[in-house]
């Protein structure tokens, strides 16, 4: 399965600079997570929100060149395999002046219920929509 890509836009602040001056790598993990949250958040339903959380099972991250202060950031995110609560996602960070690509991510993600806490296999009803 690959899902359409999603695009959202992050700025890098002067808390995200590190001792070398550029946007530490730590950061990026953050920004990872906020592409991923975002399309979930574009995307799902209230109702299935309230009844699903993700968490992250594993992050695999390339990184391939250096952010700095106020550079505009693109990130765009997909979906690709699932197997029972676990889904691949993929996230690519572009610095959208140049074009140059900054990180390219694969993170596994597990499907919570929100009550129980416990891992529910991924349905229809998030396939129909990631």
């Amino acid at each position: 399965m690959k899902s359409t890509p999603f695009e959202h836009r992050i700025i890098a602040s002067a808390s995200d600079i590190d001792e070398l001056g550029h946007v530490n790598n730590v950061v990026y993990v953050r920004y990872i997570q906020e592409v991923a949250a975002a399309h979930w958040n574009n995307t799902a339903s209230e109702v299935l929100k309230a009844a699903y959380l993700w968490v992250v099972l594993r992050h695999e991250i390339d990184y391939k060149n250096p952010a700095f202060l106020h550079d505009k950031i693109i990130g765009t995110t997909w979906v690709g395999e699932h197997h029972g609560a676990r889904f691949e996602r993929f996230v690519k960070l572009v610095r959208a002046a140049d074009q140059k690509v900054l990180v390219e991510s694969k993170t596994m993600w597990c499907l919570l219920d929100s009550k129980s806490m416990r891992p529910v296999r991924i349905g229809e009803d998030i396939l129909g929509i990631l």
